[in-house]
């Protein structure tokens, strides 16, 4: 017996987290979903990893840091040795003092020591080197290791010794690298430091390795003022969501619910293997897009409206979430399904579906605001760049982007973002500022970030899931938000 629409919404109610932000919710073992492409991630010889806001890098840097979870990434990746790794944080977004030092501490210590001295002190505290460990002030541990280099290299040999003897490597992990400094120039050399850090681990140790959690556009502007970025680059990974893992997710959070309508959703929807409290779907479930469709469009019906010229249910929801580089996020995905889940319930309880097609329309509102917030959160200069474009209609002129940018003095803006920033210097605070000021070259970054696109005739056009927040039109398109 097949679940009825209003079961499904119970489902997907329970099933779907009212707050999305990985800093706030920790992975588990019922919700850990492990997409088959993060695999490569996941090697501990894997030095870069790299991945917008939201598709996971906060995820795997605290499920590493797991035992349990890690062990289940191990066995369901069939990569045993993760069974024999030692994690240890190297940065994270939460406050450890005794692990690493908070972005205050980062202010003080840039300007008395190198960005690699920093973060091999940190190194050495964690694998709690003679010397520097007792000491409680990381302004004394660095001087610490400028004091005795000798004893810091005879340190580091024998934590690697110590690792092989016990046939584990010690993985150093290190994620929200965006919030080390509110400067961006010295976000940037800190950042230089972790993986030049990473990189002398990799090349003069057999048992120590790093682990650094990247936003892509922020290793591409370090690298280009990196010397041996290419040995960086060579063996790096993306976290990226097909279409097909997006569905994987839902349907693998729809599984795991302790909501008792979820026994019917396994029994509808293939073999499951159930070990403890974990359920794992059908191969079919996660990776075969006309068995996902089948399953999606018995929760949501077929189209996106009366016929098919509205859209395929199915494909229109993840279209209408992709960014400019032509990736989703899992926290937008689930925050448009979570949002349709409660208007359908509000306003449309008697409909045929699980989900109203206006609703997931609503949805992907409420997934652009969300990811606006992000973008003014991890990336201010971005949301100063974009907002006067407002009541403006893609796909639009360069020209014309331009000329709005110079009428609301756009370099202005930006000049006196950076410098509140510097001034506050307030803890946790994103670093500001463009690359270049340069409308030309700011375009370009914009591009490159996936806010922007530019299409085969030249014009430049805004995927919905930035255009729709920034109340930018589009002729035919979802409507902003009024």
């Amino acid at each position: 017996m097949s679940l009825s629409p209003h079961h499904y919404r119970e489902l997907l109610a329970a099933a779907l987290p009212v707050a999305t932000d990985s800093d706030t919710l920790d992975p588990d073992v019922r919700t850990l979903f492990t997409p088959a492409n993060h695999r490569k991630a996941l090697e501990p010889d894997v030095t870069v990893v790299q991945g917008g806001p939201g598709v996971g890098k906060t995820v795997w840097f605290k499920a590493l840091q797991n035992d349990r979870l890690r062990q289940l990434a191990a066995a369901e990746y069939q990569l045993p040795r993760l069974n024999r790794v030692t994690p240890l944080a190297g940065y994270g977004t939460a406050l450890r003092p005794d692990q690493y030092p908070s972005q205050r501490a980062l202010d003080h210590l840039q300007r008395i020591a190198k960005p690699e001295d920093i973060w091999t002190a940190v190194v050495l505290c964690a694998v709690r080197a003679e010397g520097i460990s007792e000491l409680v002030e990381w302004s004394d541990r660095v001087r610490w290791l400028l004091e005795h280099p000798d004893a810091s290299e005879r340190a580091l040999a024998k934590a690697d010794d110590n690792a092989g003897r016990h046939g584990v490597t010690m993985l150093f992990l290190f994620d929200g690298l965006d919030r080390l400094h509110s400067s961006r120039d010295v976000n940037d050399s800190l950042v230089r430091g972790i993986l030049q850090v990473a990189l002398d681990l990799r090349t003069r140790t057999r048992n120590l390795r790093a682990k650094v959690f990247i936003r892509p556009d922020m290793f591409d502007g370090i690298r280009l003022n990196f010397p041996d970025a290419s040995k960086l680059v060579a063996n790096a990974a993306d976290l990226t969501w097909s279409p097909t893992s997006l569905y994987g997710l839902l349907f693998h959070r729809m599984g795991n619910s302790d909501n008792p309508h979820s026994a019917q959703f396994i029994a509808d929807t293939g073999e499951w293997d159930t070990q403890g409290e974990r359920r794992t779907p059908p191969r079919s479930l996660v990776g075969d897009s006309e068995h996902q469709k089948q399953v999606f469009t018995a929760i949501a019906g077929p189209y996106m409206g009366t016929d098919r010229r509205k859209g395929i249910t199915y494909t229109w929801l993840p279209n209408h979430l992709t960014d400019g580089i032509g990736q989703v996020s899992p926290r937008s995905f689930l925050a448009a399904l979570r949002k349709a889940t409660d208007i359908t319930g509000e306003r449309h309880s008697t409909y045929e579906f699980a989900l109203y097609w206006d609703g997931i329309r609503q949805g992907v509102q409420e997934a652009s605001g969300i990811r606006v917030v992000e973008i003014r959160e991890d990336i201010p200069w971005v949301a100063t760049a974009i907002a006067p474009l407002g009541g403006l209609q893609v796909p639009i002129e360069e020209s014309d982007v331009v000329q709005r940018w110079e009428e609301r003095k756009l370099r202005t803006a930006l000049d006196e973002l950076s410098q509140q920033t510097a001034e506050g210097n307030e803890e946790r605070s994103a670093p500001t500022g463009p690359l270049s000021t340069d409308y030309g070259k700011l375009i370009a970054e914009l591009i490159e970030l996936g806010v922007m696109s530019r299409r085969a005739n030249g014009k430049l056009d805004l995927p919905d899931v930035y255009r729709i927040a920034f109340d930018i039109g589009r002729k035919g398109g979802v409507p902003r938000v009024r």
